[in-house]
């Protein structure tokens, strides 16, 4: 995997730059549409592809590792085989998946234990292991195996998982460094740096990942209930460290402000399900504001969804006509709603780009936030 820096913003830390893979380019900063079980939830893959612009999209190795199963997928040649997408792809290592489920999983030295949420059977992630199921997964970005704390945990909580997150990359980079990939592509390894909420930890471990060299980094522990000033302050902490000649990527942020603010900071990589979970239950994201769908002030409203048309589906559907799709239960409106949610963040993070390289990213950047954050 090569990184190169296209611009960076004079005024600030933001940062516009591309990732080459095996698989294509990715223009960065990107927003990265979620598809956990190799799907992106009511989007056909010619819509990622020619209409919302997808770049990337990411499966989940926990999720995929119980169903449809790592045999399968390497029968089918890997996941871009099996579900058709020729783009990038990136595969989280399960660890917020485990962290998720704290009432059937154990965490020891050997790796993580847990109980399937489908059947209650038992498993065991390691370090290596999730090293071998993402290749032969097949993603072009794989991430190192650790553990989430929640974002309230008490500081010696917060240090001794921090050291057991450690010492599994340590393990998981060692099984990288030895095995190669299964389909004629190289893969890249993403080191990813926690330490809850507390400066000093996240400085170390920011400066233990960036030791190892590898092809990017990422950020996690974030979004998982600290407040939103805390976690701006600890993307800054961590990128003060992390090197400049790597993509950082933070996992699983957020609103369209909170990704601004990411990238303002020095971000160039996030994934969220917020547009696709949200557009189905009728939150619509907009370059002037939030509306929800089902309100009645939309029944006899005509207009696009997004007067600015930052997604296709803008051109085709008048919030009535969406309005109308939820109130009557249609499958229909879900879909145009994860489109259109998905079309949008693509959208901002593209223009955050342009804004970046134009050297005016800072003031477009306080008026997007004002935009983006209104009730509609």
């Amino acid at each position: 995997m090569d990184f190169k820096l296209d611009a960076t913003d004079p005024r600030g830390a933001a940062r516009a730059g591309e990732i080459t893979t095996g698989h294509g380019k990715i223009l960065t900063p990107v927003f990265m549409p979620v598809g956990t079980l190799g799907s992106v939830k009511g989007v056909h893959q010619h819509e990622l592809r020619d209409d919302i612009k997808a770049q990337i999209i990411l499966g989940n190795t926990y999720h995929l590792y119980l169903r449809p199963g790592i045999e399968i997928l390497e029968r089918a040649g890997g996941l871009h085989k099996f579900n058709g997408w020729e783009r990038p792809i990136l595969t989280d290592s399960g660890g917020f998946q485990v962290f998720s489920l704290s009432a059937n999983r154990k965490l020891s030295e050997e790796g993580a234990y847990f109980r399937s949420h489908i059947d209650g059977s038992k498993h065991l992630f390691t370090p290596e292991g999730v090293v071998d199921i993402e290749r032969t997964i097949g993603a072009d970005i794989m991430m190192a195996l650790d553990e989430c704390p929640p974002g309230d945990s008490e500081y010696s909580y917060a240090r001794k998982s921090l050291d057991l997150t450690h010492r599994w990359l340590k393990r998981g980079w060692k099984r990288y460094k030895e095995t190669e990939g299964k389909y004629g592509y190289s893969q890249a390894y993403f080191p990813i740096v926690q330490g809850c909420t507390y400066p000093d930890l996240r400085r170390e471990s920011a400066n233990f990942v960036a030791e190892l060299g590898a092809d990017g980094n990422a950020i996690g522990g974030l979004a998982v209930g600290e407040p939103t000033e805390v976690m701006y302050d600890m993307i800054e902490v961590v990128n003060e460290v992390l090197p400049t000649d790597k993509p950082r990527y933070l996992m699983g942020v957020g609103t369209p402000a909170n990704i601004l603010e990411a990238i303002d900071r020095g971000v160039d990589m996030m994934d969220c399900v917020m547009p696709t979970r949200n557009g189905r239950n009728g939150m619509l994201f907009t370059s002037e504001g939030i509306m929800n769908m089902r309100n009645k002030k939309w029944a006899d409203d005509f207009t696009p969804i997004d007067p600015n048309g930052t997604s296709y589906v803008d051109h085709c559907y008048s919030r009535a006509y969406l309005r109308h799709l939820f109130i009557s239960q249609e499958l229909l409106a879900m879909q145009i709603a994860s489109i259109h949610n998905l079309a949008f963040y693509l959208w901002l993070t593209g223009e955050a780009r342009r804004h970046i390289i134009a050297g005016d990213f800072k003031a477009w950047k306080t008026d997007m936030v004002e935009r983006v954050t209104r009730r509609l």
